[in-house]
């Protein structure tokens, strides 16, 4: 069998002058990308006159490839390059969103807004990012808050426990007020309406901020939730940030929800003792779901992408298939798939369940 690729050709007038056909034979395709660096592909492309290109792994947010080799492995964020998923809920229409999750990638791995959506009606968007920390919890949390009034927001507990550096906080403060500073080396190109001029969002995620990972690599966690007396300490600071999300919470109307995702890797009781004293201090509800194995039956040799690190699709789904229940006890939400106004939320669905279908 063969797989064909096509190209019309154009002359300079736009008129059709012909077309090319390659035919393919797939294994040999498979055989030639598997040995093609992607710097030998991405290395001398122009865009426009002084423009270039660069690569971003899906998988941790860093630069895959980069004209200069010193940025290779690093944090695209911390150059200045937004996180585009966890900032498509801009797009979505306002006040339309329920349950708004912040988290790191623990966040973006366990929660699938989807499967809530077909399976109550309530509406999801995870606003997770690779290794987020709270001084970016707290202004994406800001910039959602224009458009949306959430009646739960869910942080993932994972990033309570990431320090912020100081000066990074700074940063975050001052990018979020000056446009500037997050276009780095465009600077020189800016026009008096990137500084004051007002945004207009309109793309948003069909997936509602949620990655799906159906890859497999198991593990065999042992007791990782054995219970121990002490408590893992929390940076002062990042206890400030979840405070500041609490009052944006009240002020706002919103529940605010602890919730700790299944992981062997990033969890243990002692995070647990930290979050739940926190949670009592703040009067805040408290989710463990690493203590829930009889409600959540997470199987660590089929549920998890990368031993324990984060849960995959499948683990996921049953971590979501919970919290619907959960939500649902709440009284809080509105099951909205028959209303017309939530439309493209059955459009989006009928997507997502295409691509998990076909696994």
């Amino acid at each position: 069998l063969r797989q064909y690729i096509g190209a019309t050709i154009y002359g300079d007038d736009g008129a059709v002058e012909g077309f090319v056909q390659l035919g393919i034979r797939p294994e040999r395709l498979e055989n030639m990308l598997a040995n093609v660096r992607l710097d030998s592909i991405l290395d001398g492309v122009k865009v426009g006159q002084n423009g270039f290109a660069f690569a971003v792994s899906k998988e941790d947010g860093t630069f895959s490839y980069y004209p200069d080799s010193r940025l290779a492995g690093k944090a695209a964020a911390e150059f200045g390059m937004e996180e585009v998923t966890a900032n498509g809920i801009l797009g979505e229409r306002e006040n339309s969103i329920d349950v708004l999750v912040l988290g790191d990638s623990e966040a973006y791995s366990s929660i699938t807004p989807m499967d809530l959506w077909r399976d109550k009606g309530y509406t999801a968007y995870v606003c997770g990012t690779s290794s987020q920390t709270l001084d970016y919890t707290l202004e994406l949390f800001i910039r959602a808050l224009e458009n949306q009034k959430p009646k739960v927001v869910i942080l993932e507990t994972d990033a309570i426990y990431r320090e912020v550096p100081s000066q990074k906080a700074i940063f975050t403060r001052l990018a979020n007020h000056l446009a500037v500073f997050r276009y780095h080396n465009r600077w020189k190109t800016l026009s008096w309406n990137d500084f004051l001029g007002e945004t207009h969002f309109t793309w948003t995620d069909d997936w509602k901020g949620y990655r799906y990972y159906a890859t497999i690599s198991g593990t065999n966690p042992g007791e990782y939730m054995k219970p121990v007396e002490t408590a893992a300490e929390i940076p002062e600071r990042n206890i400030r940030y979840v405070k500041e999300i609490q009052r944006l919470c009240q002020e706002n109307g919103a529940r605010l929800v602890f919730l700790s995702a299944p992981s062997p890797v990033n969890w243990n009781y002692a995070r647990h003792n930290g979050i739940q004293a926190l949670a009592q201090e703040m009067g805040c509800e408290y989710l463990d779901l690493n203590l829930k194995q009889d409600q959540i039956p997470i199987d660590w040799s089929k549920d998890t992408r990368d031993k324990g690190d984060h849960l995959n699709h499948f683990g996921a789904v049953k971590v979501t298939h919970y919290l619907a229940g959960w939500l649902e006890e709440t009284g809080l939400l509105t099951d909205h798939r028959n209303d017309e106004n939530y439309a493209k939320w059955n459009d989006a669905l009928k997507k997502y369940e295409a691509v998990v279908e076909k696994g």
